[in-house]
């Protein structure tokens, strides 16, 4: 396993139906699914990353993205907004000279 996990340990079915035997089944799958579900460590010599979302709406904290040619991580604290750009209007101004 890549992840260090240490393997569940699954006995061998006895010749008839034993409770206990079925308990330690459900004990076993029990295990490798929580170990299944945690996240883990992870180190990578190369890693390809495709279709990355461009800003931050609506991902998990921690997820990564891309924006402007760079990869950022999704932060709390660090709103990365859809849409980086904006116009507005002054008005106009009248000078007179005398």
């Amino acid at each position: 396993m890549s992840r260090n996990l240490v393997r569940p340990f699954f006995p061998i079915a006895p010749t008839s139906y034993t409770q206990t035997y079925m308990n330690e089944i459900v004990r076993s799958f029990s295990v490798y699914l929580q170990q299944v579900q945690q996240p883990g460590e992870g180190r990578n010599t190369t890693i390809v990353l495709t279709k990355l979302q461009t800003d931050d709406f609506n991902l998990e904290i921690g997820t990564l993205f891309q924006q402007d040619g760079f990869v950022k991580i999704a932060q709390g604290n660090t709103p990365h907004v859809r849409g980086l750009s904006g116009t507005s209007a002054v008005g106009t101004v009248t000078v007179t000279t005398t």
